[in-house]
C-alpha cells in the first residue's frame, strides 16, 4: 500500500481483481472508477513516461489514483511469466493498445486465457478491434467527428467545437468499458466462462447519441448546427451572457418551465403561445438576451437559485469548487492537497472511496508482486534482471 493511503479499500466491488496495462485516456478513468468503487486494480506502468497525451505532474494524474504501481519492461521476454502469475488471480485485464500489440508481446488473448479460462478481457481502442481504421493512431475528436456528434457541436456560422474530451474518451471509452468489464465478470462468475470484450470509443460515442440519431430518422432533427433544441438552437436551452460578462444556462424545455422561467425574468410569456415555434425562436432570442444582460449573474442566481426554472450559473473549475450545492454534497473533495471529483455513483450500502493518491511510477513494483503472489526471491532476482522498477529501461510500446 501507498505511504499516502488515504483510505481502505471500500464498496460493492471488494473482492475484484484487475489487471490494468498503462495506457492513457479512458483506461485510467475506467480503471479509477472500479477502484473507487473498491476493486483491487494493479496498473502495469512502463519503466519510464511515455510522453503520449496530455502532459502532467504525477501527482496532480488524478486518473491514475488508487491503485498500485508496478513497474515492468513488457518487451524482456521473461516478462511474460509475470503477467501469466499475475493473471492467475485476476478477474480482468484491461488492454488500452492498438489492436495486436499484446499478441507481439505472447500476451494475445488466447495465451491468457489459456491460463485463466473465467478471465475478461477488456480491449479499449479508439477504432475497435476491426474495421479499416482499427490499427490507425486517433483521439476522441477523430471519434466524435465519424460518429456525426462533432458535427453537431458548436455554432452554426462556425466550425464544430470539441466537448473536451469527455464524451469519447471518458463517456464512450472509461464508461461503456467499465460496464463490459462487470457484465462479463458476472457472466464468467455464472458459467466459468471468460470473454474478450471489443469496447470502441467510436461505437460508444454513436450509442451516447442514439436519442438524437432517433430524433434525425424520424425527420424532426436538422443537421445545420443549432437549429435543434438541444444544440443551442432553441433560445430555452442555450446561454446568455450576463451584466458582468458571465453566462447563466436556461434549459427550459418543457412548458411548465419556460413559463416560470419566463416569469422571474419579467417576460410575459403569452405573447409566444408555442415556445417549440421555430419562426419565434430569433424574436424570443433577442428578447432574452436583453434581459440576462441587465443583471449580473450573481443576481440571476439569487433570483433563479432552488427554482423549477431550469436556469444555473455557467461556472468555471475553479468555481465549481465553491458552488454551494457542490461543496454539500461532498463531490469534488481534496486529496493531499489535489481538489478532485469523489467517487460516484453514491452507494449507500456499501460507500466507495478514494483508496490513495495517485503513486509514483512504479512506486509498489515490490510490495504488488508481493501482494499477487510473489515471493522474496523472486521479486529480488527480477529486480536484479531490470525488468521491475524504474531502474531499468523500456522503449514505448
Amino acid at each position: 500500500m501507498s505511504e499516502h493511503s488515504t483510505n481502505p479499500a471500500s464498496g460493492p466491488l471488494i473482492g475484484i481483481n484487475v489487471i490494468e496495462f498503462g495506457g492513457i485516456g479512458p483506461g485510467p478513468l475506467c480503471s479509477m472508477l472500479l477502484s473507487d468503487a473498491g476493486a483491487k486494480v494493479l496498473r502495469l506502468d512502463r519503466q519510464q513516461p511515455s510522453g503520449l497525451g496530455v502532459p502532467r505532474s504525477q501527482d496532480y494524474d488524478v486518473q491514475r489514483r488508487g491503485r498500485q504501481s508496478l513497474a515492468i519492461d513488457l518487451k524482456n521476454p521473461n516478462a511474460k511469466q509475470i503477467i501469466l502469475k499475475l493473471i492467475d488471480n485476476a478477474d480482468a485485464v484491461l488492454d488500452p493498445f492498438r489492436p495486436g500489440t499484446l499478441e507481439k508481446l505472447g500476451l494475445g488473448p488466447d495465451v491468457l486465457m489459456a491460463r485463466n479460462p473465467r478471465l475478461v478481457m477488456t480491449r479499449i481502442t479508439g477504432w475497435g478491434q476491426t474495421g479499416p481504421l482499427a490499427k490507425s493512431a486517433g483521439h476522441d475528436i477523430n471519434y466524435l467527428s465519424i460518429s456525426g456528434i462533432l458535427a453537431a457541436i458548436g455554432p452554426k456560422d462556425s466550425r464544430p467545437y470539441p466537448p473536451l474530451n469527455v464524451v469519447a474518451d471518458m463517456g464512450a471509452g472509461a464508461m461503456f468499458s467499465a460496464f463490459g468489464t462487470l457484465a462479463a465478470i458476472i457472466s464468467a462468475r455464472d458459467t466459468g466462462k471468460g470473454q474478450v470484450i471489443d469496447s470502441a470509443m467510436c461505437d460508444g460515442s454513436a450509442y451516447l447519441a442514439s436519442g438524437m440519431f432517433g430524433l434525425y430518422e424520424e425527420g424532426n432533427y436538422e443537421l445545420q448546427r443549432e437549429s435543434n433544441i438541444l444544440d443551442g438552437g432553441a433560445p430555452f436551452y442555450r446561454t446568455y451572457e450576463t451584466a458582468d460578462g458571465a453566462y447563466m444556462a436556461i434549459g427550459a424545455v418543457e412548458r411548465k418551465f419556460f413559463d416560470l422561467a419566463l416569469e422571474k425574468l419579467g417576460i410575459d410569456g403569452s405573447i409566444w403561445a408555442d415556445h417549440r415555434d421555430k419562426t419565434l425562436w430569433p424574436e424570443m432570442q433577442i428578447q432574452l438576451e436583453a434581459v440576462f444582460a441587465s443583471k449580473t449573474r450573481d443576481q440571476w442566481c439569487a433570483i433563479f437559485e432552488g427554482s423549477d426554472a431550469c436556469v444555473s450559473p455557467v461556472l468555471n473549475f475553479d468555481e465549481a469548487t465553491s458552488y454551494p450545492h457542490n461543496v454539500a454534497r461532498n463531490n469534488l473533495p481534496t486529496v493531499n492537497g489535489v481538489r478532485q471529483p469523489g467517487p460516484t455513483p453514491v452507494f449507500f450500502g456499501t460507500p466507495g472511496a478514494i483508496q490513495f493518491p495517485p503513486p509514483k511510477f512504479g512506486e509498489h513494483s515490490e510490495v504488488a508482486l508481493s501482494d499477487w503472489g510473489f515471493d522474496a526471491a523472486e521479486i529480488d532476482a527480477l529486480k536484479k534482471q531490470g525488468i521491475i522498477g524504474t531502474d531499468g529501461y523500456s522503449q514505448n510500446i
